[in-house]
């Protein structure tokens, strides 16, 4: 079998494991964030959560295969892992930019929702005052 053939298998598998794993861990930690922002809309949490796994699957394999062809022949076991670890290497830091972004947005939309809890009245206004003087 060619050693092209076999990168590429072992990149591919891989990288789509490292990206289910990536994307695990941020469904399951991110819908914490998810929930505090929705103030305990479980369902709404749990659709929103499982949109941002969807997106992130769709970019992340997207670009796994896009970057999948090698440029140069892989004739000997040390170009398959130069070939390799470049390539890997590539798809960790996109892996770990998507995450920071997620984690980034994911505190944004928390943030935002304590602000807004915290500029919501305790209690409902029961009246109007006329002003002093009229």
């Amino acid at each position: 079998m060619d050693l092209t053939v076999v990168a590429y298998v072992i990149y591919l598998l891989i990288s789509i494991g490292l990206t289910v794993w990536v994307a695990r861990t941020l469904s399951r930690n991110g819908r914490v964030f998810i929930g505090d922002v929705l103030q305990g809309n479980e369902k709404l949490a749990d659709a929103v959560n499982q949109l941002l796994v969807v997106g992130f699957y769709l970019v992340n394999i997207g670009f796994v295969t896009l970057y999948l062809r090698s440029g140069e022949d892989i004739v000997q076991a040390r170009d398959l892992f130069e070939a390799l670890s470049v390539k890997l290497g590539v798809v960790l830091l996109v892996l770990g930019v998507m995450h920071l972004g997620n984690v980034w947005v994911l505190n944004k939309m928390r943030r935002r929702g304590i602000m807004e809890r915290q500029q919501t009245p305790p209690v409902t206004p029961q009246g109007w005052t006329a002003p002093a003087g009229a």
